[in-house]
């Protein structure tokens, strides 16, 4: 049945108008003018791709643009390979890696909403080796030696979902940290898309042990806080992460080709990921290590599933993800349609608080995100504050991941902006950037 949906969701979903279907759970195709949106002015996003795959800048991709509920924009621009002339598809499938932490704040949320957990809760209520964190004190550069010093404050959910928890990466910014992951905790700072000699009990107990950066709350630093969450939601909800998340939100909205680890008879439209040499986009060398995984013919599915990164995903299950957070925001009775009609991935209060600023004292310390001027973070998002520098409206919230696939949510104009790519963000951040402020040229009422 899974397949039957992506083939008729798949001649469904082709550019140009088509007649309305009735609660078939899909997002409509419609003329741009339809919605407010200029045609026009959205086939700029085909050249601004052009002139970036032509000058070997960005391979290409899937993008997609959706308003008030209506699909303008779904193409498949470049080729996935730099071998042959092979385009990319609508239904190739991209590692989306750290866009999985949208899907990990929505299933902690609904916990929170259903009175499973609270927000302010200690981590250590539901995961006991972090009973008593210790934060980095004293660091020897020679050795990358350290001392700590017990935590004054608590680790809570809602520190790990804005990642001011203290808990850091092997690419944290602070560099002493960073040193002390390398040298003293190896596994964990080669943590890849699936580990698989850990579960996720054993991957988080793990990450118990190192010292925290910073007394919780105190600031803002990017690490493995999520993949802590996804942990807790397998403790509070009594089920693997993985399990919670298909019958919480991947099966109810239709999301048939988001998996950790796709099955395979799917492992041919996984896209391969580009990297840079000398400025210039070369295939990565060897494999990923999903693509690894694939290839090992004594291949296990990995146990561990990380809350932060590790998922994939198609550009149209994506979207059914966030059209069903936009529906939510805006009410059901503006009549979105989502793969499941009756289906509440959140109530619209929560989505209210999933998206309200975090950082308002932390800003003013100069702790927060970062000091882009209206840029601030929410509850798993980054967010557009009323001080904004460009186009995206107050309250916008987005996110990306490292492998060059990027996301945005704009309520106020019940706007949804998804780019699928795969390459090393050398480019990233200029490339949609620029991708971004087209959508919204195109925007004419």
């Amino acid at each position: 049945m899974k397949n039957l949906t992506s083939i008729v969701l798949l001649t469904t979903l082709l550019w140009g108008c088509r007649p309305k279907a009735q609660n078939d759970g899909t997002l409509q195709v419609t003329v741009p003018e339809q919605v407010g949106m200029s045609a026009e002015k959205l086939s700029y996003i085909d050249s601004l791709v052009h002139r970036y795959s032509t000058a070997g800048k960005f391979p290409g991709g899937v993008f997609l643009v959706a308003r008030k509920g209506e699909l303008v924009y779904y193409k498949n621009l470049g080729n996935k390979t730099l071998e042959a002339d092979e385009p990319y598809q609508k239904d190739n499938i991209f590692r989306i890696a750290s866009m999985t932490k949208a899907i990990t704040t929505v299933a902690v949320m609904q916990l929170y909403e259903r009175g499973m957990l609270g927000l302010d809760d200690p981590v250590s209520r539901y995961l006991p080796a972090f009973e008593n964190p210790v934060v980095l004190d004293n660091f020897n550069e020679k050795d990358s030696s350290y001392t700590t010093v017990p935590a004054k404050n608590t680790i809570t959910i809602r520190r790990l979902l804005t990642h001011t928890s203290g808990i850091g990466s092997i690419r944290s910014k602070t560099r002493n940290l960073s040193a002390i992951y390398s040298k003293h905790y190896a596994n964990i700072s080669s943590l890849s898309v699936n580990p698989p000699l850990w579960n996720t009990e054993q991957l988080v107990d793990n990450l118990a042990k190192m010292p925290l950066a910073f007394e919780p709350g105190e600031q803002y630093l990017y690490g493995y806080s999520m993949d802590v969450l996804g942990r807790i939601i397998e403790v509070v909800s009594g089920k693997p992460f993985d399990v919670y998340l298909n019958e919480n939100i991947f099966d109810p909205l239709g999301m048939v080709d988001t998996h950790f680890y796709p099955p395979e008879e799917k492992w041919d439209r996984l896209v391969p990921i580009y990297d840079y040499k000398g400025g210039k986009m070369v295939m990565r060398e060897g494999m990923d290590p999903l693509a690894a995984q694939i290839a090992d013919p004594n291949h296990k599915i990995p146990t561990y599933h990380r809350g932060g990164g590790g998922l994939t995903s198609t550009t149209i299950d994506y979207a059914r993800f966030l059209q069903a957070l936009l529906k939510a925001s805006h009410g059901v009775e503006n009549g979105y349609s989502t793969a499941a009609e009756d289906y509440h991935i959140l109530g619209r209060k929560t989505i209210e608080l999933m998206t309200s600023d975090q950082f308002e004292k932390l800003n003013e310390k100069g702790k927060g995100r970062n000091n882009n001027i209206g840029l601030s973070h929410c509850l798993g998002f980054a967010l557009t504050t009323a001080t904004a520098m460009d186009s995206r409206s107050q309250g916008t919230y987005e996110w990306g991941g490292s492998v060059s696939t990027k996301f945005i949510v704009d309520p106020k104009e019940e706007l949804i902006f998804i780019g699928m790519s795969q390459a090393v963000p050398v480019y990233h951040q200029e490339f949609y950037g620029k991708m971004i402020s087209i959508v919204y040229g195109a925007i004419i009422k």
